[in-house]
């Protein structure tokens, strides 16, 4: 038997912004030179502080590797509980403060001692206020690479998906072949009743591409769809839902899962 596929309209991946490349590697760039600049003064203050040896080396990954680190969680945890995004924002908010405090104390301690006449010379306030731009500018060309580095990659992917569940749930018109136009048959056009219980058993509220999304949930016990899985997949994305539309979705795929098995 000959089938005849109707192709459906696909998700068209969104145009890259050109120059995407060039700015995450001057983001990249940009973050180098923000913790060589401040890894130089923590470096120092390490000495001033005492520390022995080879571990002068590591203050600085201390401070401003976990400001990086911490950055990075925070784009992780966005949809996180209220008290555990707060935590984490004021461990990364106590680093940044210590960064930038070293980092102008070292600045201003080298102005006080440095010579009358020797070249430019500015006041302590303006020092500590430029010491600060190296700590700042790092935990911020750490935010921007990351955020520039998920969003068109998360935008791809979920055009990949949504074009391949429509295509899967594509109607197809068959044919009869040569057999039966001979014998007098008329053309017949098939359409899957999934799809048509699925029309059924969609309520109104129920967006279509959220709909195609839960789809992609992983089924729990026995086979049955999962409004807890549901909601995991919502979140991995970066999306947010609330229960009334998990259980919503569920009942919807649930009703589908239902129907493909009295077939």
């Amino acid at each position: 038997m000959e089938c005849l596929r109707l192709t459906s309209p696909t998700a068209t991946t969104p145009t890259p912004i050109p120059g995407t490349a060039a700015i995450r590697f001057g983001i990249a760039l940009l973050a180098v030179f923000a913790f060589a600049l401040s890894y130089d003064a923590l470096r120092q203050m390490a000495v001033a502080i005492h520390i022995r040896g080879l571990l002068t080396y590591a203050f600085p990954l201390v401070i401003d590797g976990f400001i990086a680190i911490g950055v990075g969680a925070l784009l992780m945890l966005r949809t996180a509980p209220t008290r555990s995004r707060a935590y984490v924002w004021a461990l990364v908010g106590a680093a940044t403060v210590t960064s930038i405090w070293a980092n102008a104390l070292h600045a201003v301690r080298l102005n006080q001692q440095t010579r009358p006449g020797s070249g430019l010379r500015l006041d302590d306030r303006t020092v500590g206020a430029l010491s600060a731009i190296a700590p700042l500018a790092l935990a911020g060309a750490v935010h921007l690479y990351i955020v520039i580095r998920r969003h068109p990659a998360a935008r791809r992917q979920e055009a990949a998906e949504l074009t391949a569940t429509d295509v899967a749930h594509t109607p197809a018109d068959v044919a009869r072949d040569s057999s039966d136009v001979a014998s007098g048959a008329t053309n017949v056009a098939e359409v899957p009743e999934s799809s048509t219980a699925a029309k059924a058993h969609t309520p109104d509220e129920v967006s279509t591409e959220r709909l195609t999304l839960a789809r992609t949930a992983p089924l729990g016990r026995n086979g049955h769809a999962s409004r807890r899985h549901i909601e995991s997949t919502f979140r991995a994305r970066g999306l947010t839902i609330g229960r009334k539309e998990a259980d919503q979705l569920k009942v919807v795929i649930q009703a589908e899962l239902d129907e493909a098995a009295s077939q």
